[in-house]
């Protein structure tokens, strides 16, 4: 395709997404409004939102190239996504009605409104979120870079800019409007593709007698082995149990019922989608199966096709990477204005100021996250690094604070450091890495057990899950007021 017929139907497309922003977000009037749309967003706002950003860059560029290199395998992030947001609507999605603005005062109300919890859950989920939009950024460059020839460190400043733009101007509003159109997009590209590239390719036995048998296998178990098959797709289900931007949709949506139906609705699509990335990357491994870099497996499946059909194909990738980055940008800043601002100063920022504020914080965010994807080319071992190390700890917190009232903050702080600390143990240990595949599945079975236990041996929190919400909610207000905690009281509330 010549570069510079994509060039131009980028920047045209780029430029839709900024007029978009602007024009769906003409009447914010709070920070509010801002950072999660007025919390009033539909079902079907929040069903293309979500399915956008679940078919991200990992999902996308990602699982094509684990395709190329493993067949079937490159389902097993689809697999692992899809059981995560459908256990996320089942769990998760009642905490609407508790007005929750990020995840760290979620995970606060959790352990009696734990001060010490929300700041560190604040910091760690905006560096896991650095470090998704770093991702989105990595893998974007590389469709830019691909079909322009631009230089791959150009080509990651140019998709954060362009991202960024309408971002800046629109806030949440802009990003879930974007992140429908980009959905049904990327639908009709990535279905697109995956045909025409079979048919390219003379047909599935063609792909068949191309392939490993191993690698054809059911998931590739044969190839992979079954540990760190089961390894890889709950790495991705931890991931979304755990990612900030899906408990932003929550917070965000209409009501229970609303966000339950788009995370069921999300689920199911997005396991057809799993089907497309490996069936892509098998037909690109029998085009050329010896590429260098598997990351490029989706963009060379793409030489074949006509100008018209390669741009809609590589925009489509292109909105997979941006619809998540927007995503994971707005849920950083929000974490930055709620949590990070307010352990500074110790208020909220003043209503007349939060959406200039905001606009500044993501600028920064964006610029620090444009530093990280500066210093890696691997989006898999990228995020699954990430994930373990980062985030185990948190979808420990968030399960066990969900769902037993006896949780306080010493067994939260417990799960995030034993998360952490056995996942980096793996990851220095060349055989413990072969053998499981990544650090999920131990780091995630540390962090349970340490807070398990130290959760029995430490006193119960005396501040009832009511009175956490209510000492949560006064500070988000910025109302200043002490909230009186019976003493002897345990945790008795829930979201359920």
């Amino acid at each position: 395709m010549n570069s510079n017929v994509f060039l131009i139907g980028f920047i045209i497309y780029a430029l839709a997404m900024i007029w978009l922003g602007w024009f769906v977000s003409r009447n914010q009037k709070s920070g509010e409004d801002f950072l999660l749309g007025g919390r009033s967003l539909p079902m079907f706002l929040t069903l293309g939102s979500t399915v956008a950003t679940m078919v991200g860059t990992g999902s996308s560029m990602g699982a094509v190239g684990f395709g190329y290199s493993n067949g079937w395998a490159g389902m097993l992030y689809g697999l692992g996504g899809a059981v995560g947001i459908l256990l996320v609507a089942w769990w998760f999605a009642p905490i609407r009605k508790l007005r929750f603005m990020t995840m760290s005062e979620e995970l606060s109300y959790y352990t009696g409104g734990s001060h010490i919890v929300k700041n560190i859950v604040g910091l760690l989920i905006f560096i896991a979120s650095i470090g998704w939009l770093g991702a989105h950024i990595l893998g974007g460059s590389l469709y830019l870079s691909w079909a322009t020839g631009l230089d791959l460190t150009l080509a990651k400043i140019v998709i954060a800019l362009a991202f960024a733009i309408y971002v800046v101007i629109g806030g949440y509003s802009a990003v879930v409007w974007t992140d429908t159109i980009q959905a049904l997009i990327l639908f009709f590209g990535f279905i697109l593709m995956a045909i025409l590239a079979v048919v390219h390719v003379g047909g599935w036995d063609a792909i068949q007698h191309a392939m490993d048998p191993k690698a054809l296998s059911f998931l590739a178990v044969d190839k992979l082995g079954a540990i760190p098959a089961l390894s890889l797709a709950t790495v991705i289900g931890v991931g979304v149990l755990a990612t900030p931007s899906y408990r932003q949709r929550i917070y965000s949506g209409k009501d229970v019922s609303s966000v339950r139906r788009s995370f069921v609705y999300t689920g199911v699509l997005y396991l057809f989608f799993s089907i497309l990335p490996a069936i892509i990357g098998m037909a690109a491994y029998t085009m050329n199966p010896s590429l260098e870099n598997t990351n490029y497996a989706f963009l060379f499946a793409t030489s074949f096709l006509p100008s018209v059909l390669g741009m809609i194909v590589l925009i489509a990738g292109l909105s997979a990477t941006m619809s998540s980055a927007s995503s994971d940008a707005i849920a950083a800043v929000a974490i930055m204005m709620r949590d990070l601002y307010t352990m500074v100063t110790g208020r909220m920022p003043a209503e007349n100021r939060a959406i200039t504020l905001s606009r500044w914080m993501l600028v920064v965010v964006i610029g620090l996250a444009l530093i990280f994807a500066l210093t890696s080319n691997d989006i898999i071992s990228y995020i699954t690094k990430m994930i373990s190390t980062l985030m185990s700890g948190l979808f420990v917190c968030s399960i066990l604070g969900r769902f037993w009232n006896r949780f306080n903050w010493q067994g939260a702080i417990t799960a995030l450091l034993a998360g952490a600390v056995v996942s980096i143990a793996v990851l220095v240990n060349d055989s413990w890495m072969a053998f499981w595949g990544n650090p999920c599945i131990p780091s995630v079975l540390a962090s349970l057990f340490g807070a398990i236990l130290v959760t029995v041996i430490t006193p119960a929190s005396k501040v009832s899950r009511e009175e956490a919400l209510e000492m949560i909610t006064r500070e988000r207000e910025s109302q200043p007021e002490a909230v009186p905690v019976p003493l002897g009281k345990r945790a008795t509330g829930n979201a359920r």
